[in-house]
């Protein structure tokens, strides 16, 4: 077991939590239980799925749940797209939050492998 809020990965995630947060916040009311609700949900997913792995206690399990937290992230990927393809998230926006989901998915990823070639 290890503290996720030590790892760079959650910290950088939960930034992102944050910023989507804010932004969904001026999307039309109409989406609060449809886009607006989706991304922050894959969003939490990404970081809750983070945190979850690191209190399992074997390097498979681990694995198991960055692999989950990678794809809640790809999700997002997609909700973000959406949103400024609607013409709900401005494209400046867009490539701010795209470049630091990016950073994540790239940290998730030598995370895993990481942890792949410890088993």
């Amino acid at each position: 077991m290890q503290d996720f809020r030590k790892l760079q990965v959650w910290q950088k995630g939960h930034q992102l939590v944050l910023a989507v947060y804010r932004d969904t916040r001026r999307f039309p009311k109409e989406e609060i239980f449809a886009l607006t609700n989706q991304m922050r949900r894959s969003a939490i997913s990404t970081c809750a799925n983070i945190a979850e792995g690191c209190g399992r206690q074997t390097n498979s399990e681990l694995s198991h749940f960055m692999h989950i937290a990678m794809g809640s992230a790809c999700e997002l990927e997609y909700h973000l797209l959406l949103a400024r393809d609607l013409g709900m998230l401005a494209i400046d926006r867009y490539k701010q939050l795209a470049t630091d989901l990016a950073e994540v998915k790239r940290m998730l990823t030598s995370l895993i492998q990481k942890v792949k070639a410890k088993n």
